[in-house]
């Protein structure tokens, strides 16, 4: 009898303790930091890069980590637009369809300026799919995009925007601006904070001065101060912005951000935009969610341009440390604060040969056992970073130096010729810390994380 009632006591324990292990505790914030490209060999040549093989980033010290698996809807190897749209909706999207789903990509039509201004996403074709930042502001919390791309680029877009083709830039731009004509309602009364480049996309098309402006004659940041909004321009009034109003800053007349080894003065590093951001969002007792994008990753893969992709991605990951730790002290333990840092997809950059620990991650390979340069079947040497496609294939191969190899502008080498490098199709990491973040984990598809998120805010 002893013996029946303690193993009841023991199941009633246990089941207890099962059902508090399952409720996932309620995050107040979200931030979502995404690496745009930052795949595995990005993060490992980062790694090096900065702390050598013994070495971690910041980003890799969060306690949960997983595998997130990134085709689209459409692709085996996806673009932007559908991995960002998986993350921020929960849905399986096509390829270069921004947070809609069944919708064919329908690239825009030109303007008489001759800019893709004229989105042609006719009715029938999708619906929009909500997403995490239009949950949340629905949820009466504060909510804010910042990219070190253009302000309508592919990733930022796909947390506030919905449109058939993420060329459609002008439409994107116009789903922003509260009251004005395209607004996205489930905005209600607008994204908190908005950052980064691509100006043009805001202010009216001038045949000198603004040859990619809007052929509508619209001017944006205008509309944007009406309705309350602090614009800024540039670093310094960025930083002089206060708490209290909502924020726009595009940094740059036209196109992306600069490069971080290239960053001009005026324009802020992504570091002082997060945490900036952070400042602007967290008065709210409600809280807030906040997408942090290191656009100018995938940038630099593109051109297979190592170097600048290691920085880029270095920059990121300060950004991940600086947010981490103002967080700390704004919630203590991250009781109330989930903070997951992934990637949109992978590139084709990969490490090779065996060159021998210590060996500059960006220099040619060095055998590990004699530390004399490594020479292909043909007897010239090679880097050990290179790209499985791109346009630097050579019909025969000369030597490397490392002065050339490890050099600003030294572009890698590549298997396959192409005009450009592309995406690759292999599974990104995850990493993730606070609030409901036991939840990520082993692999998953991308589209899981929308959800975890989601259970996270308790919506």
């Amino acid at each position: 009898m002893k013996t029946a009632r303690l193993c009841a006591l023991l199941l009633a324990a246990s089941c207890a303790v099962g059902a508090g292990a399952t409720a996932a505790p309620a995050a107040r914030n979200v931030i979502f930091f995404l690496g745009d490209g930052m795949g595995a060999t990005t993060i490992t040549a980062s790694r090096i890069y900065k702390y050598k093989e013994e070495g971690f980033l910041n980003m890799e010290a969060l306690e949960h980590t997983a595998r997130v698996k990134t085709y689209s809807n459409d692709a085996q190897t996806t673009d932007s637009a559908p991995s960002m749209g998986a993350y921020m909706t929960g849905i399986k999207i096509n390829n270069d369809v921004i947070s809609m789903a069944d919708a064919k990509p329908l690239a825009p039509a030109k303007d008489a300026n001759g800019n893709a201004t004229v989105d042609r996403c006719e009715p029938g074709n999708g619906r929009t799919a909500p997403t995490i930042l239009e949950l949340a502001k629905a949820h009466g919390m504060s909510v804010g995009s910042i990219t070190t791309t253009e302000l309508t680029h592919a990733t930022p877009a796909s947390t506030f925007a919905h449109v058939c083709h993420r060329n459609a830039a002008y439409s994107i731009a116009a789903q922003i601006v509260p009251g004005g004509a395209g607004y996205n309602p489930a905005l209600q009364d607008g994204v908190d904070v908005l950052m980064g480049g691509g100006r043009n996309h805001f202010t009216p098309f001038d045949a000198v001065s603004n040859k990619k402006g809007r052929s509508d004659g619209r001017d944006m940041l205008a509309e944007f101060a009406a309705r309350g909004y602090t614009v800024a321009a540039n670093a310094t009034e960025m930083a002089a912005a206060q708490p209290g109003r909502k924020f726009v800053g595009l940094y740059s007349a036209e196109s992306h951000m600069d490069f971080d080894m290239d960053r001009r003065a005026e324009q802020p590093a992504l570091s002082q935009m997060a945490l900036k951001a952070v400042e602007l969002l967290a008065p709210n007792p409600s809280g807030f969610f906040l997408m942090v994008e290191g656009g100018k990753i995938d940038h630099a893969l593109h051109d297979t341009n190592a170097k600048r992709a290691l920085v880029e991605t270095i920059a990121f990951d300060d950004a991940i440390k600086a947010v981490l730790e103002r967080m700390r002290v704004l919630d203590p333990g991250l009781r109330n604060t989930l903070i997951v840092v992934t990637a949109d997809h992978d590139h084709t950059m990969v490490m090779n040969g065996y060159a021998k620990r210590g060996n500059p991650i960006l220099d040619i390979v060095r055998n590990y056992s004699d530390g004399m340069p490594a020479r292909d079947a043909d007897g010239k040497t090679y880097t050990t970073l290179v790209f499985g496609n791109g346009p630097n294939r050579k019909d025969t191969r000369v030597d490397v130096d490392s002065a050339q190899a490890q050099g600003d502008d030294y572009h890698q080498e590549t298997g396959v010729r192409g005009t450009s490098e592309t995406h690759g199709g292999g599974d990104v990491k995850l990493f993730a810390t606070g609030a409901g973040s036991g939840a990520f984990k082993g692999t998953m598809e991308n589209t899981k994380v929308f959800h975890l998120m989601k259970a996270a805010f308790g919506f």
